[in-house]
């Protein structure tokens, strides 16, 4: 194929933009033309990949530098409190929220991607978002959705809300999610519903936030734990099995926790989870009592919080090239994590905070790949069973184990830029 420009759209969060890395340098290694759009934040780190950068503010510009997507980092600690509410309480505290700040940052956003679209005349414009940006979709040029969230988020009448955590096989919640989202949203999308039509793009689906492409459209979720649905996804609609990443740095179990009793077990809340701090400090004195070695993400406020003899961390790390060397993952639910341990063959026990993280977290357990547990209120027992009850089940690690030998063989990364490139013809 003759070298083709394509534009990339993440959102300003780690697991978005890292899903787009992932494919984006599988489309320059295949000799096009990769510009991502990307919040100012991430200014420098995504040149030395091989990608050109476009800034984008999505607000008014703070004084003096920010770390990439701290804009979130602050919100979720502000917000944190409101993580111990039931789901459907906190759609008014968190998710709409949520959803009012992203459609502040498509506002604002609005007339530098339109002249970023002017400027790069990309071939296709790629989006992985949960939130509509009209330039993108009068571009010009043919729009791809990614869904790098829950594929909850397309919806269908006989499965659990998104957001909902709620169990796939007992609906007699929904229905009351489902009127507390639309009494908590309905003002919401029909405002911005009405300022997308003024900018020229088709009017939103019914209290939906972003639209279907008509083109081509990935969601990143293997076939071992998708659900199943009451229609068929139409053929614009293709599943990512996984979208791994080979741009992360090499990584050696370091030598303090390389050897000795108990399993290799790997902490992340993500860098948003994580900067709850007095979360992190209770998961840290409850595992520092168990048998066990950790591998510790330790996330923005890394220097707040002392790790146990039994744990290595650093601020980040290379999650990706981690995995594979540990036998269990602590994780809070995030698309991207629970998609790549599945990569990996790995348990999970999943400790959701908010957003799509119920989702994953009941998703994980109910298709038996992991336990879920109350983040605020599980037992110190409740834990560390979870633990060891996964790592003494071998039955599931060797079914986890082969899952995650067919996710590895179908390369989400390359389906996923054939895709591109094909909407890009």
């Amino acid at each position: 194929m003759s070298q083709k420009t394509i534009m990339l759209w993440p959102e300003s969060a780690a697991g978005p933009t890292n899903n787009c890395i992932g494919i984006g340098h599988v489309l320059v290694q295949r000799g096009h033309r990769v510009v991502f759009a990307v919040e100012s934040s991430w200014k420098g780190q995504l040149e030395p990949l091989g990608f050109e950068e476009q800034l984008v503010d999505l607000a008014e510009p703070p004084e003096g530098p920010v770390d990439a997507g701290q804009f979130w980092k602050d919100f979720i600690r502000e917000t944190a409190p409101e993580f111990r509410r039931p789901t459907i309480e906190q759609l008014e505290t968190v998710t709409a929220p949520i959803w009012q700040e992203l459609i502040d940052g498509a506002r604002y956003s609005q007339d530098r991607l339109a002249g970023i679209i002017d400027e790069v005349r990309p071939d296709v414009v790629v989006e992985d978002n949960v939130v509509c940006f009209p330039a993108l979709m009068t571009a010009g040029a043919p729009f791809v959705r990614i869904v790098s969230c829950n594929p909850l988020e397309i919806r269908d009448p006989l499965l659990p809300p998104v957001f909902s955590g709620l169990p796939a096989d007992d609906p007699s919640e929904w229905d009351d999610f489902r009127a507390a989202y639309d009494q908590t949203h309905r003002t919401m999308w029909g405002e911005f519903n009405e300022w997308v039509l003024e900018q020229g793009a088709p009017p939103l689906p019914e209290l939906e936030f972003i639209h279907t492409s008509e083109h081509t459209n990935l969601y990143l979720y293997p076939q071992a734990a998708d659900y199943q649905r009451s229609q068929a996804l139409g053929p614009t609609w293709h599943r990512l099995a996984s979208s791994v990443r080979a741009t992360d740095e090499a990584f050696e179990v370091p030598a303090s926790v390389a050897d000795g009793d108990g399993s290799l077990i790997y902490l992340s809340l993500g860098s948003l989870g994580s900067a709850d701090v007095g979360l992190m400090n209770r998961l840290i004195d409850v595992l520092s009592r168990t048998p066990h070695r950790f591998i510790v993400s330790k996330g923005p406020r890394h220097d707040e919080f002392e790790l146990a003899d039994n744990m290595w961390g650093a601020e980040t790390v290379p999650q990706t090239n981690v995995l594979p060397h540990v036998d269990l993952v602590i994780t809070h639910g995030g698309n991207n994590t629970v998609t790549e341990s599945l990569h990996m063959g790995k348990p999970m026990v999943v400790l959701p905070l908010f957003w799509d993280q119920y989702d994953n977290a009941q998703r994980i357990d109910e298709v038996g790949a992991g336990v879920r547990l109350d983040t605020y209120g599980f037992e110190d027992g409740e834990l560390t069973a979870a633990i060891d009850g996964l790592l003494a089940d071998t039955a599931l690690r060797r079914r986890l184990d082969m899952n995650g030998r067919r996710i590895r063989a179908i390369g989400g990364t390359a389906v996923a830029a054939d895709r591109i490139e094909a909407a890009a013809q």
